[in-house]
């Protein structure tokens, strides 16, 4: 169960982060990258981003340049909460996929 401050802290993350990756993706059209959760660790050391790509067969490439630049990444973050936040946790990033679950989901009910 997370604590009220975790929940606070990765709202403003995800905020945060959705505003990089949107910022970061406009130069390139037809690629669409939304942070739909983020986990916080019980220490606020480590949080796991859940990332949602479009168009999904470019999912995994875009995946890994993301986590080959979590560097920069968290410095953007840093430079963006450091009055909010004394340590700027760890990024991990992930591929969310509730929606290709949900679609499945759908295409079994429709039999």
């Amino acid at each position: 169960m997370e604590t009220t401050r975790q929940n606070k802290i990765a709202r403003l993350l995800q905020k945060e982060l959705s505003d990089i990756f949107q910022k970061q993706t406009q130069a390139t059209h037809g690629v669409l990258v939304s942070v739909s959760a983020v986990r916080i660790s019980p220490d606020l050391s480590v949080a796991r981003g859940y990332l949602s790509i479009f168009p999904p067969n470019k999912a995994e490439e875009i995946l890994g340049n993301i986590n080959a630049n979590v560097k920069s990444v968290r410095y953007e973050l840093g430079t963006r909460v450091r009055h909010q936040l004394r340590i700027i946790p760890e990024l991990k990033f992930f591929l969310d996929d509730s929606l290709d679950y949900v679609a499945h989901i759908d295409e079994l009910l429709k039999k």
